[in-house]
């Protein structure tokens, strides 16, 4: 998926009622899929259900019916020796699987057009290149796409000029034809800048943030708001007025119905300080001006809500914001969850992760990357010099607001998990069915971790379902890296004995 393929997920005004009635359908487990394995969920195309699965060199595209049976497993053999990173950018017919390698002291992007048999269509297509002095040891390009997937972008950042770093795009239209390529100079006047993740728009236009604060990994205090039509060969750079508080964590997102950009972030009113509220900038992207402005306090009644434990000034400080939803009306709603860990028993705040901001740096290059992403992670990267990684993952909120960000209600979903050595089987996934968003997550229930569901509906009512039907002991889930396939259909993975198969989830 694309690191995260940021998809928008728009909230009926209304709500529907809908069956609480499920049906659930494993694949089998296969010998070779043990928890070594990489894989991503392609989707459901021409009514084959399709998994991409990777063991160190050995790429395949494996079709599933519609009763999670095997009907072909298709090697990619056209593949180099060792890929770089792998997307995926699913459509109803066809999919693109985007992938890079390094030869000698070249990287290359390639994009392969594939048919719902997994097969070919014409031959993959070279998307760019960038010459290099190391080897590279992970994704060197950027792919995002636009909400309607009709736009397509291969983005790259170099770094190694420290007060300018040069923003490579190359924007292609849905058939991959290129529409315009650029290289823009970023100036970056303080060192502790940098730059947040890109969002593109349905009409090609790209959107980011350059934040600064006075160290790495640090409160931000300045805020600038980069945009770039589809056509031009530079940026507009656009102050945001944040005196008086300290943001973090900011997120973007394109309101491609309303013509609008986001953006938002926890704040506090010192320095790392406790989190207070939600910083929310609406911004008018047809005439380049600031609609609204917003810092919402959080009051005692959300706080005492969202806390798993600890105390009221406290209650936010473990909340990372995960999911942005836009409505027709120009409101938005927001899911932030609780996710921490810890290490020999002690534990990380917010302060102490790498990842404080969402780009890792590989040597002169930005890639994407991301403190609980959707990328399955196999096993073996944990628990390497004897040390022991404990993950959590407790509640999650929702809050909603108008189209000038003013919150209109909130509410949380409250659970409780943890997990040693991977974070692979907490957290949780979302489906969208139109009147309510299902929140899918493993909670334990009489020593057995067993899948649940509980959704809120565009009133912000929440509900809990019964248990799902169908569900064994024998299948551990691992919700976050769901994909919805339809309506009404999610595809989650699970493990079964050691080995990762596939579980077909209709409601």
């Amino acid at each position: 998926m694309l690191k995260k393929i940021l998809c928008t997920l728009v909230i009926a005004t209304g709500f529907v009622s809908v069956s609480i009635a499920q049906k659930i359908v494993y694949s089998e487990p296969d010998r070779d899929d043990q928890k070594s394995l990489n894989f991503d969920i392609v989707g459901k195309i021409s009514n084959h259900i399709l998994v991409y699965k990777n063991n160190r060199n050995d790429h395949n595209i494996v079709i599933f019916d519609n009763d999670m049976k095997v009907v072909e497993k298709k090697q990619l053999d056209f593949l180099p020796d060792k890929v770089l990173s792998t997307d995926i950018l699913s459509y109803k017919d066809f999919f693109y699987f985007f992938y890079q390698y390094q030869k000698r002291n070249i990287v290359y992007c390639f994009a392969a057009k594939m048919d719902g048999n997994g097969a070919l269509i014409g031959e993959p297509k070279q998307l760019d290149t960038t010459a290099i002095s190391f080897f590279a040891s992970n994704k060197l390009y950027t792919i995002i796409n636009s909400d309607d997937k009709q736009k397509i972008m291969v983005l790259k950042v170099n770094t190694r000029n420290s007060e300018n770093n040069t923003l490579t795009t190359s924007l292609f239209s849905q058939d991959l034809t290129l529409v315009h390529k650029s290289r823009i100079a970023i100036p970056m006047p303080e060192r502790s800048d940098f730059l947040t993740e890109f969002t593109l728009d349905n009409d090609g236009g790209l959107a980011f943030v350059r934040p600064a604060g006075t160290a790495q990994n640090d409160n931000i205090t300045g805020l600038t708001f980069i945009t770039k039509t589809p056509l031009a060969d530079e940026v507009s750079f656009n102050n945001l007025e944040v005196s008086k508080i300290y943001l973090d964590d900011i997120r973007i997102k394109a309101d491609n119905i309303n013509k609008r950009y986001l953006v938002t972030s926890f704040f506090s009113k010192i320095k790392r300080g406790n989190i207070e509220g939600l910083y929310c900038m609406v911004w008018d992207k047809q005439n380049g001006t600031v609609i609204s402005t917003a810092s919402t306090l959080f009051t005692d009644e959300m706080r005492n809500d969202a806390k798993s434990e600890g105390s009221l000034k406290t209650a936010f400080n473990d909340f990372f914001l995960q999911k942005i939803i836009v409505r027709k009306d120009g409101g938005f709603a927001i899911a932030a969850e609780s996710v921490y860990t810890s290490t020999r028993g002690i534990y990380n705040n917010r302060w102490d992760y790498l990842y404080g901001s969402p780009y890792t740096s590989l040597s002169d290059y930005y890639y994407w990357g991301s403190p609980y992403g959707s990328y399955y992670s196999p096993w073996g990267r944990w628990g390497t010099n004897n040390q022991i990684n404990r993950y959590f993952a407790d509640n999650i909120i929702m809050m909603s607001f108008d189209s000038v960000a003013a919150l209109q209600w909130s509410n949380v979903i409250h659970k409780s998990q943890y997990d040693d050595y991977t974070d692979n089987f907490i957290s949780y996934g979302t489906l969208n069915t139109g009147g309510e968003i299902h929140f899918l997550f493993n909670q334990l229930e009489r020593r057995t971790q067993l899948l649940t569901d509980q959704s809120i509906n565009a009133d912000g009512q929440a509900n809990r379902a019964p248990t799902l039907h169908n569900l064994s002991k024998e299948y551990q889930f691992m919700p976050k890296y769901g994909k919805q396939v339809g309506s009404r259909e999610i595809i989650i993975p699970c493990e079964y004995r050691n080995f990762v198969c596939f579980a077909k989830v209709e409601f």
